[in-house]
């Protein structure tokens, strides 16, 4: 007897929800608990998977039957009819032997390792199709149910469903259902089109469609997502609905709608393109006329790469927004209040043996209008760059170059050109956990420079010889109980000596000075950039230990200590930079824990020996025993620019219910960043979260309220806010919660 088409159509219609595609596919959770199961597993099942699944024979047994001289035959009692991994048993069965049909009376049941159908009554045609009654049906992989009225089947590959209930909460339970009046499923088109559909949570209907279109399989289909809601203070109720486009195999596009009650209407296309070769997404958000503000408002932001070869790329990542407070009207936190340009820039680059070549040009739309004309960053237009590394050369050298020819532009200027080419020379030695290392090296920088200012010349130039030692070791030894950790001492020590050159008149295109760690202590140039090169005679030390498994390789502990000492007092600043007049550079400290007995932890902090103080600090704590359980506390102190307390967890309350919060707070400004509360509950088959937040939206200090609500339907999908998303960005280390078994 052929196999049930029905089978398939069933996994076509639980694999897919409302409209199904790549972005939101359900997947199954792994996490739930063994009882959140439909039903125990049949034990017949281990018997079918012994079967050859390709196995022709037919065998067909009954309590009693009756054969006629055409072939038909009558069966009654307990009636099994077995072909390779399918069982079909039913009360009564009578065999057509002319139309090669079965035609099944009472109670009948099909089962394979899959799928499991209970029905009235039935009817089935060898090479045809076939109908039957009142099917309650089960897939186990899955753990979902079903039933359907009524179901036709043809020879084709079609099949109608009538009277369909779907859900996979367990038996008896029922809290979400997906109802519809008709579904038809085309296995050859692989689609499925469905008529009449309604959603129901806790018996009362969420969601109403007259008439869906879903794939049948893994495959993208166009058609409507579900929509998503929230509230806030500033922009009021939000009602977005997305519709989605399956272009082709290797491109789509989303159009989402929103209407804020506070705002008006916002469409967001997003476009994305993916082949061997190439990614590119656009996401494009426009209003057609904000009510708040009387105009129209946009955000564009285009990400692109191509590998036109192998050591060939092209990167283009480019944003751009119709006004300055975009992102603090729309932003979600208090993040959008710091964004202070926005880049844009392509970057097109080729490696071939020892030389990596780059092309690039970039631009900024400032956002921040408090940024003075003169502070803005400049544009770049272009900017070429050559690389070039050369090791195993006789005598044990190694040799670098690195060349740069950039044009700067910006008003108010200075702007121009700069040439920088920095060749340099080194012969390393390593033996037995240690090492020493001479450096020499040469760097002369070219200016042609527009709008100077008086007095000043338009082509300053610039050349300097550089010179380090650098050596360092390693000792071990091991620690623990029976050997089975592995400390390590790294102490290291860096001399360097730079010659002083005066370059005051030199402009300050991209030059700054970065955060001093343990990297930049050990640097040849305390300057990422250029325009200055630091003079320096001074020598570098810093001392390293690690704790780690002596199997596995694991870091358990690090801890790093480090200072510079000057034999002559650094003379070369920036414009607005203090002069130094100090013996020795601020101290610097590192400690880090991770995995250790359900820990994490990382410290630094920066103190300057002169004033006895300390001029930045981090210090960050974290307890997971589990992985959904996680507490965090952090602390950040830069001083004369900020101080705050960050505080955040995720915590089971019992087996279904968890409470999360985060509280940032501002000691300097004595204000409240943001903080939130939300609780979620988890079942087998449904779970809901409800989240309120307030946090400063605004550079002037204001403050918004959010409320958001989202439920997850599992095996079918989400309606409402994604707090998932959300969560797992605020809080490090969240995960979402197993889910609870059904009492």
């Amino acid at each position: 007897m052929r196999r049930l088409l029905l089978r398939a159509a069933l996994y076509a219609l639980v694999g897919a929800s409302l409209v199904a595609h790549a972005k939101d596919e359900p997947e199954p959770d792994d996490g739930d608990d063994m009882a959140c199961r439909i039903a125990v597993p049949d034990p017949r099942i281990d018997e079918l998977l012994q079967a050859d699944p390709a196995d022709p024979r037919i065998e067909i047994t009954s309590d009693t039957g009756e054969l006629g001289r055409a072939g038909d035959a009558t069966l009654s009692g307990n009636v099994t009819i077995r072909t390779g991994q399918r069982l079909l048993k039913a009360d009564q069965a009578e065999v057509d032997s002319e139309r090669r049909s079965v035609r099944l009376r009472g109670r009948m049941e099909y089962l394979d390792p899959q799928l499991h159908v209970v029905g009235e009554s039935g009817s089935f045609v060898e090479g045809g199709g076939g109908q039957f009654k009142g099917a309650q049906f089960e897939l186990v992989e899955r753990s979902v149910r079903g039933a359907a009225e009524g179901a036709r089947v043809s020879g084709d590959g079609k099949m109608q469903l009538e009277g369909v209930r779907y859900t996979a909460c367990p038996p008896g339970v029922d809290d979400w259902e997906l109802q519809a009046g008709e579904i038809v499923i085309d296995q050859k088109n692989q689609l499925g089109t469905g008529r009449d559909v309604k959603l129901e949570f806790l018996g009362v209907p969420v969601f109403y469609t007259p008439w869906i279109t879903f794939p049948v399989g893994d495959q993208r289909k166009s058609g409507l997502l579900f929509p998503t809601f929230g509230s806030s203070s500033k922009n009021g109720t939000l009602v977005a609905v997305p519709y989605y486009w399956n272009l082709a195999t290797n491109y789509d596009a989303t159009l989402t709608g929103r209407w804020y009650s506070a705002r008006g209407i916002r469409v967001d296309p997003e476009l994305r393109y993916l082949d061997d070769h190439s990614r590119s997404q656009l996401n494009v958000e426009y209003m057609f006329h904000d009510e708040d503000r009387g105009e129209a408002r946009s955000l564009v932001n285009w990400r692109h790469v191509t590998r036109f070869a192998p050591r060939t790329r092209l990167l283009i990542d480019a944003a751009n927004v119709s006004d300055t407070d975009y992102f603090e009207d729309f932003g979600v936190g208090f993040e959008g209040t710091s964004v202070t340009y926005l880049d844009r820039y392509v970057d097109l680059r080729h490696d071939t043996g020892p030389w990596s070549f780059t092309a690039r040009a970039q631009g900024h739309q400032v956002i921040d209008r408090e940024l003075a004309d003169e502070d803005a960053p400049y544009q770049i237009v272009p900017q070429l760059t050559a690389n070039g590394r050369w090791q195993d050369l006789p005598g044990g050298l190694a040799a670098t170059l690195f060349a740069e020819a950039a044009n700067f532009a910006r008003d108010p200027g200075p702007e121009g050109v700069r040439v920088d080419a920095q060749p340099s020379l080194e012969w390393r030695l390593d033996r037995g956990g240690a090492f020493f290392a001479a450096n020499a090296g040469y760097r002369y920088t070219q200016y042609s420079l527009q709008d100077v200012e008086p007095g000043f010349d338009d082509s300053p130039s610039r050349s300097l010889p550089t010179a380090s030692l650098d050596a360092g070791f390693v000792l071990e030894r091991e620690a623990g109980t029976r050997g089975r950790r592995l400390q390590t001492l790294e102490p290291r020590v860096l001399y360097l000596y730079v010659p002083f050159r005066n370059q005051d008149e030199l402009p300050v295109f991209d030059t700054g000075i970065p955060d001093l760690n343990l990297v930049q202590l050990f640097r040849d140039n305390r300057y990422v950039g250029p325009d200055r090169v630091g003079d320096a005679n001074q020598v570098s030390v810093g001392v390293t230990t690690r704790l780690l498994d002596s199997t596995r390789g694991t870091q358990y502990l690090s801890a790093t200590l480090g200072q510079a000492y000057y034999f002559e007092d650094p003379r070369v600043r920036l414009p607005d930079e203090p002069v130094r007049d100090r013996s020795s550079s601020d101290v610097v400290a590192e400690l880090e824990l991770a995995a250790f007995k359900n820990w994490n932890a990382r410290f630094a902090y920066q103190w300057n020996p002169d004033q006895t103080q300390g001029e930045r600090s981090e210090t960050f704590i974290q307890y997971a025993p589990a992985p959904a359980r996680v507490f965090n506390a952090g602390y950040r102190f830069r001083r004369d620019l900020l101080e705050q307390v960050d505080v955040s967890g995720a915590w089971p309350i019992n087996e279904q219910w968890r409470g999360f919060a985060r509280y940032v707070y501002s000691l300097q400004e004595e204000k409240t960043l943001d903080q939130f509360v939300g609780f979620e509950y988890s079942s087998c088959c449904w779970a809901v979260r409800l989240i309120t937040r307030r946090f400063v939206s605004s550079r002037t200090g204001d403050a918004e309220t959010s409320f958001g609500i989202q439920l997850e339907l599992k095996g079918l999908s989400n309606v409402g806010v994604d707090n998932e998303a959300f969560l797992r960005d605020a809080i490090r280390g969240y995960s979402a919660l197993p889910s609870a078994p059904q009492t």
